[in-house]
C-alpha cells in the first residue's frame, strides 16, 4: 500500500513538470531565408529564398534542445535554435497547422551591424572602434500574423560558426492595420525590447517615426534618447508617451487628432548602437458621409410631372462610395430608383470628399401612387447612411377608399351647413311677414 502511495505521488509529480514544461516551451518556427543571388563579375542577381525553421528557447540559462521532426525539406544549415528571454517569438500560431491552413509570414536575412549617419542616432556611435563582441554571426528575424494582428522584427547574433543564436532586440507591435475617425486621437503601438546581457545595454537607444505613402514621405518624430532630444523636423500633433517609453520601452507613436493627411504607411524605427529594427502599420483615416437632399421639403407634384431631386454627399473619406435611391410608397412598399446621375468627386479644404446624384423622378412612368418617401442610400467603408423626403401626388386620377369616404364626409357636412342657412332665413323671413299682417289689421 505504502509503495502504491509514493507511485502515485511520483506520477503527479511527473505529470506536473510535464505541464510545466509543455506550456514553457515554445512552438518552432517556419521562416523564409533570403539571401542575394550573385551573377557574373559578382553583380546582384535577385533573391533566392530556402525553407528555414527556429526553435524557440525562453530560458536563457539553457540552450534550445535540436529536435527529431525537422522536415525533410528543410537544410539542416537553415534549422535555427535561438534564446528568446522576452518570449516574443513565442506566439500560439507560429505551430505547424494541419491542412491548407494560412500561417504566420516569417522572413529570415543576414544582417550587418553597422553605425548611423542619422543626426539623431549619431551619439549611439560615437567611438569610432567597433566592438569586439559585433564579430559574430548576425540574422535579423521579421515574422507577422496572417490576420495582421501583430508584428515582430528581431535582431539576433550567434558565436561564428554555430546556429546557436540569442534575441538582442525585439520591436514589436500589435495595430498592424488601424481605422480611426477625423479628430479622434490615434495610437499606433510600438514598443521594443533589449537583451540585459548584451554589452551595450544601456548604451541609448534612439525612436524614429516616419510616414509613406504612395511614393511620398516624410519624418514624423525622432528621438535621441542618449542626448533627450527631438529631432527638429517634428510633427505638429504627434508625440510619445515619455514614462512609458523610459520605463517600459513604450515607443508608441500618439496623433492628437485624426486628419485625411494622415492616412498612410507608418514605420517604427528603433536603433540602438550598431543595431537597428522596425515594423510598419497600416492607419486608414475613414469618415462616412453627411446626406443632404434638395430642394428641401419636395414641391407637391401631379400626375405626369416631371421632378428633379439631389443629393448631396460630404465630407467623406476615403473615395469609395455608391448613390443610389429608392421609393417607399404609401402602402409600406419600397422598390429600387436606380443611382441616377452621378457626379465625379470633389475634394473640399480639409481633404475630405463630396460627391452628387441627380434624380429625374417622371410620375408619368413611375407608378408612385399618392406619393411616399424618397430616400438617397450612401453605402460607404464607414457606414450606410441615409436621407429622405416626403413626396405629395396632387390631384390623383383613381381616388382611394379613404380619400372617397372623407369626400362623402365632406359633402355631408356642406349639404347640413346649407340646410340649416336655408331654414334660418326661411324662418326668419316668415316671422317678419306675421308682424306686418298684425299691424295692418
Amino acid at each position: 500500500m505504502t509503495n502504491f502511495s509514493t507511485i502515485y505521488k511520483l506520477s503527479l509529480v511527473a505529470v506536473f513538470y510535464l505541464i510545466q514544461a509543455c506550456s514553457s516551451s515554445c512552438p518552432p518556427l517556419e521562416c523564409w531565408y533570403v539571401h542575394e543571388k550573385t551573377g557574373r563579375g559578382g553583380l546582384t542577381a535577385g533573391a533566392n529564398q530556402e525553407k528555414s525553421l527556429i526553435y524557440i528557447e525562453t530560458d536563457e540559462h539553457k540552450h534550445p534542445a535540436e529536435s527529431d521532426q525537422v522536415p525533410s525539406d528543410i537544410s539542416p544549415d537553415r534549422v535555427y535554435f535561438v534564446t528568446d528571454p522576452a518570449g516574443t517569438l513565442c506566439q500560439p500560431s507560429h505551430k505547424r497547422p494541419r491542412g491548407p491552413v494560412k500561417k504566420s509570414q516569417c522572413e529570415i536575412n543576414p544582417f550587418l551591424p553597422q553605425p548611423s549617419d542619422l543626426k539623431w542616432v549619431t551619439s549611439l556611435t560615437e567611438s569610432n572602434l567597433s566592438p569586439s563582441h559585433l564579430q559574430a554571426d548576425w540574422i535579423t528575424v521579421s515574422n507577422q500574423d496572417f490576420k495582421r494582428q501583430w508584428s515582430i522584427s528581431s535582431i539576433m547574433r550567434a558565436p561564428t560558426g554555430t546556429k546557436e543564436h540569442s534575441v538582442a532586440l525585439s520591436v514589436t507591435s500589435r495595430t498592424l492595420s488601424v481605422q480611426a475617425r477625423l479628430g479622434e486621437p490615434v495610437l499606433l503601438d510600438c514598443s521594443f525590447w533589449v537583451d540585459p546581457s548584451w554589452p551595450l545595454y544601456g548604451s541609448g537607444f534612439a525612436v524614429e517615426w516616419r510616414y509613406q505613402f504612395r511614393g511620398d514621405g516624410r519624418l514624423v518624430l525622432a528621438y535621441d534618447g542618449k542626448t533627450d532630444r527631438f529631432a527638429d523636423t517634428q510633427e505638429e500633433g504627434a508625440m510619445l508617451d515619455f514614462e512609458g517609453l523610459l520605463e517600459k520601452r513604450n515607443a508608441s507613436l500618439i496623433l492628437q487628432q485624426a486628419k485625411v493627411r494622415h492616412s498612410g504607411l507608418y514605420i517604427c524605427t528603433v536603433y540602438l548602437p550598431y543595431v537597428v529594427a522596425q515594423v510598419a502599420i497600416e492607419l486608414e483615416i475613414v469618415e462616412p458621409p453627411s446626406l443632404s437632399i434638395y430642394p428641401s421639403p419636395l414641391p407637391l407634384a401631379v400626375p405626369g410631372q416631371a421632378l428633379s431631386i439631389q443629393c448631396e454627399a460630404s465630407g467623406f473619406v476615403p473615395l469609395s462610395l455608391e448613390l443610389s435611391w429608392e421609393f417607399k410608397g404609401a402602402d409600406g412598399k419600397s422598390k429600387p430608383l436606380g443611382s441616377g446621375s452621378v457626379t465625379g468627386h470633389r475634394q473640399a479644404w480639409d481633404g475630405t470628399y463630396g460627391q452628387s446624384s441627380r434624380l429625374e423622378l417622371d410620375t408619368a412612368n413611375l407608378d408612385l401612387g399618392r406619393g411616399g418617401e424618397v430616400t438617397c442610400v450612401a453605402v460607404h467603408p464607414g457606414g450606410t447612411r441615409r436621407a429622405s423626403a416626403n413626396l405629395n401626388v396632387i390631384g390623383f386620377s383613381t381616388p382611394s377608399i379613404e380619400d372617397s369616404m372623407a369626400m362623402v364626409g365632406v359633402a355631408l357636412v356642406l349639404y347640413g351647413l346649407i340646410k340649416f342657412v336655408s331654414w334660418t332665413f326661411t324662418g326668419s323671413g316668415t316671422d317678419e311677414a306675421d308682424k306686418q299682417d298684425k299691424k295692418d289689421k
